[in-house]
């Protein structure tokens, strides 16, 4: 028993087929999507998501190229408190036609940002998606101090012998 697929949070989908010259999309979020996406990425909050797009058809590949914006803010890996994004970033992808089951494939160099195509959909706002997620920060830091933790300076002052004679 396979499970049921899960409906991606920002959909925007075309035909492979479909994709014969260039054609540039468009694609923004809304409230419902970002606030899907934030809960997906364990962000506090998903303020904007955009991204500009060009499929072409190269041969049997097509390529996506384009550019995605978004802001918002993560939780510090410390503290949880929110830790502002601002990211701009390139997307260029290599759709391939899916190898057949049980086929070894060997990538060269060039193809280490292609993406098999396993149907005639091609999902582009799933594609922003995934490049959101890498282009976010694995670890954000907020200045705020984690309650608790001493400075370096702080931790200095206190392992001195001389600290029980320090009046604050």
């Amino acid at each position: 028993m396979t499970a049921p697929a899960i409906a991606p949070e920002f959909s925007r989908t075309v035909r492979a087929s479909d994709v014969s010259q260039r054609r540039q999309h468009s694609l923004g979020a809304n409230a419902g999507e970002r606030a899907a996406l934030a809960a997906r990425f364990d962000l506090l909050a998903l303020d904007r998501l955009e991204a500009t797009l060009e499929l072409r058809a190269d041969g049997g590949v097509i390529l996506l190229t384009g550019h995605f914006s978004a802001a918002g803010a993560q939780p510090c890996v410390r503290t949880r408190a929110p830790v502002p994004f601002a990211l701009a970033e390139p997307i260029s992808l290599r759709l391939i036609p899916e190898a057949p089951a049980g086929e070894d494939l060997e990538l060269a160099s060039e193809d280490l940002d292609s993406e098999p195509l396993s149907s005639d959909i091609i999902d582009l706002g799933e594609y922003v998606a995934q490049a959101l997620a890498l282009a976010l920060d694995p670890y954000p830091r907020s200045d705020e101090p984690a309650p608790g933790v001493l400075s370096e300076e702080q931790a200095r002052v206190a392992s001195s012998p001389f600290a029980v004679l320090r009046k604050d």
